[in-house]
């Protein structure tokens, strides 16, 4: 359906003569930890995902995401695929403003279906032209005074050929696990991390009061999963983003555009989704 859009721009031309002009959330947790050698408590992680550069997505929603994730001030940026839709050059525009926001400990990125579906090679390309760092079932250590840190890269589960062994090999220490859907936890399988990042439900896109998902993407746990933060026990916190841009439909109902930051405190001491505005010590 996307197809149906690319002339001219003209659905989001319309949403905006309805009025209709989403603002940009910052959602922040705070993620428990077992203690390490390094205290962790400084550390500012910014997630986000579902950008779908093309003509669904207006481009001031994506333009405010850049700038909530400047305002952030994160230490890593972690990108979770679908930066395109419709066509790879979409992202010819997106990746130099991805790779402007500063994050001195890296940018990294995984990517989507969209991404699998249209030109990835084109996609990684662009964006690690920019800055980023492409992680395809490979982590990275981060460098002192984190580097018992590892950001582990898990392919799309969809669309792409996901390997947990090898995204996962040798992360001897905490585990952030960077995928692109929740059902990628399927292919986990058990096995160990300590926060999961994740978008591609939308939160449905369109939703119900209370943010109950109309339809999700495909995906066996995209409805189990469709938004925010769940604890899946042995240590293990996943967050699922709805996301920023559109799909199909150049609209979101109660399912609005969010960036997410996420910060760490021992074990027993963390506070949880703080909404707009990150709570003081726990």
């Amino acid at each position: 359906m996307d197809a149906f859009f690319t002339r001219n721009r003209w659905p989001v031309r319309l949403v905006r003569v309805l009025g209709i002009r989403p603002t940009v959330r910052t959602v922040e947790h705070v993620v428990a930890v077992a203690e390490g050698e390094t205290d962790l408590s400084r550390l500012r992680i910014a997630f986000a995902s579902d950008f779908h550069a093309g003509a669904a997505t207006d481009p001031e929603v994506l333009l405010g995401a850049a700038a909530a994730l400047h305002r952030a001030a994160p230490d890593v940026l972690l990108l979770g695929g679908d930066y395109i839709s419709v066509h790879p050059t979409h992202v010819d525009w997106l990746a130099p403003i991805l790779g402007s926001i500063p994050a001195p400990l890296g940018r990294f990125a995984v990517l989507g279906n969209h991404d699998h579906w249209l030109d990835a090679a084109y996609v990684i390309r662009k964006l690690e032209e920019a800055g980023v760092q492409v992680l395809v079932n490979r982590g990275v250590r981060l460098p002192a005074p984190y580097e018992h840190v590892w950001i582990c890269g898990l392919d799309d589960d969809c669309a792409g050929r996901p390997d947990a062994a090898a995204a996962l090999a040798g992360a001897h220490g905490v585990r952030i696990l960077l995928m692109h859907s929740p059902s990628a936890l399927l292919d986990v399988d058990g096995e160990h991390f300590d926060l999961a990042l994740c978008g591609h439900t939308h939160g449905g896109q369109i939703a119900l009061p209370g943010g109950i998902p109309i339809v999700v993407p495909k995906g066996s746990l995209s409805r189990k999963y469709a938004r925010g933060r769940f604890e899946l026990g042995e240590g293990r916190t996943m967050i699922v983003s709805v996301g920023l841009g559109c799909s199909g439909f150049p609209l979101r109902i109660f399912a609005d555009p969010e960036i997410v930051v996420c910060r760490f405190a021992p074990t027993g001491r963390e506070c949880g989704d703080s909404g707009a505005n990150l709570p003081g010590p726990c």
